[in-house]
């Protein structure tokens, strides 16, 4: 796709359900640690995955490039990047 990430990768990514609520809460609110998405997974949508899980579900994000991190001291915040998904949508909108 130009930037490193294939768009198989982004398909792969966005093909698990859990990987996809997880980027429906980023969209929301951007910017969580690992421990406030659990929570929100748990009490917005009823899922009970441990943290292991949902740390593997960002790592497949990531490397679909959909999900970028920033460190701050102990913490890892998560943010969505959406120019992938732009980089799809182009391809088919394009007139």
């Amino acid at each position: 796709m130009g930037d490193g990430t294939d768009s198989s990768e982004v398909f792969k990514a966005l093909a698990e359900s859990t990987r996809r609520v997880i980027l429906d809460e980023l969209a929301e609110r951007d910017g969580q640690t690992l421990f406030e998405l659990c929570g929100r997974l748990t009490m917005r949508h009823g899922m009970s995955s441990s943290r292991q899980a949902i740390s593997q579900h960002l790592e497949v994000l990531a490397a679909a490039g959909l999900v970028h991190t920033r460190r701050d001291g102990r913490y890892k915040f998560h943010y969505l990047n959406r120019e992938p998904l732009r980089k799809l949508t182009d391809r088919w909108l394009k007139e």
